[in-house]
């Protein structure tokens, strides 16, 4: 699948043609078809969205303080130990945090997500894991479990390697040297319209997306539910939409950040799923209708989307103005600007 047959999935979520889910299995999961806006929203919430969007009383309590463009649209990209990894579709280049290119080296064109751990680069293609070192060099890789896998998002940690599959709605664990330890199914069921999957691993916890039902789920690393967060609406701390959130991410003091498509935004809730604030609006982060990538960096907060990487950092006297601004929770964010 190219990489703009995976955007528009990433944007346009179910696709529905007179009542009809179109499926297949493998990397065809969805057909594309014409007018991606139109699937999206049905006429009703779509002008709840814009409401919501176009609210002109939200102020962010972050400035865009730098970014950075690459050669290529944007796959998938990590941050850790002061790099940028950013994925395109036929290359992983590395880069510091002010842009200069450190290394790259090329990669299949399929490649859908990215994680960094122990100085290696798990790269997840839709039926396989690779693993490179940081010059490129092919470590390890594995085949999918099933024939029908369609894999979507991939976390990294100690205890395995977790993999969203979009195709047979479940987790696939592996362990570490790819061997196959479980899969893990939602008490709920997941639903999956679209490559809206999300995956993270928090202090000892793994955290994924339930896109369907606008939830986040959280299992300890053996595949235990522990509980869920979530709801649907358009305002502030509710998902909207076919399928969202979209990505998860960890924070350094047990927050999590979610990032929605549609009306794109990004919003910090805490482990337990209480809602904090929205940090970053669709105008703050550039529009579109995609999702953006976000990941922290000490007291930096870095999203992707499109062919930039962009750096938002906390705005001290901004943010009296916000909800983030007043919460009392302790986040190393913000040291401000």
């Amino acid at each position: 699948m190219d990489a703009k047959r995976r955007k528009f999935l990433k944007i346009s979520g179910s696709l529905a043609l007179g009542g009809l889910i179109f499926s297949v299995v493998g990397s065809s999961l969805w057909k594309v078809i014409a007018h991606p806006e139109e699937i999206f929203h049905d006429s009703k919430r779509d002008k709840a969205d814009r409401l919501v969007e176009d609210d002109k009383n939200f102020v962010s309590p972050y400035r865009r303080t730098f970014g950075f463009e690459v050669p290529d649209e944007i796959s998938a990209f990590e941050v850790k130990d002061g790099s940028v990894y950013v994925a395109m579709p036929n290359l992983i280049g590395v880069y510091g945090m002010s842009g200069e290119l450190q290394t790259s080296f090329a990669t299949p064109s399929d490649l859908r997500d990215i994680a960094v751990h122990n100085g290696l680069i798990y790269a997840l293609f839709p039926t396989r894991v690779e693993v490179y070192n940081r010059e490129g060099d092919l470590q390890q890789q594995w085949e999918a479990c099933s024939e029908n896998s369609d894999y979507c998002a991939l976390a990294v940690c100690d205890e395995g390697v977790f993999v969203t599959d979009a195709s047979n709605k479940n987790i696939c664990k592996y362990n570490i040297d790819g061997t196959l330890s479980r899969f893990i199914n939602s008490p709920e069921g997941f639903i999956v319209p679209s490559y809206s999957f999300g995956i993270m691993v928090m202090d000892g916890n793994v955290f994924c997306s339930n896109p369907g039902r606008h939830k986040v789920e959280k299992y300890t690393t053996e595949g235990e539910f522990i509980a869920s967060f979530g709801k649907t609406g358009t305002e502030p701390g509710t998902f909207s939409g076919c399928c969202n959130p979209v990505v998860l991410t960890p924070a350094h003091n047990g927050e999590i950040l979610t990032s929605e498509k549609g009306r794109p935004r990004i919003s910090c809730y805490s482990e337990n799923g209480k809602f904090r604030s929205v940090l970053l609006d669709a105008k703050a982060l550039g529009g579109g209708n995609s999702a953006y990538d976000v990941r922290i960096l000490n007291d930096k907060l870095l999203v992707a989307c499109g062919k930039k990487v962009s750096v938002f950092q906390y705005n001290s006297k901004q943010s009296q103005q916000t909800a983030c601004g007043q919460c009392d929770k302790d986040c190393p964010l913000k040291k401000g600007i």
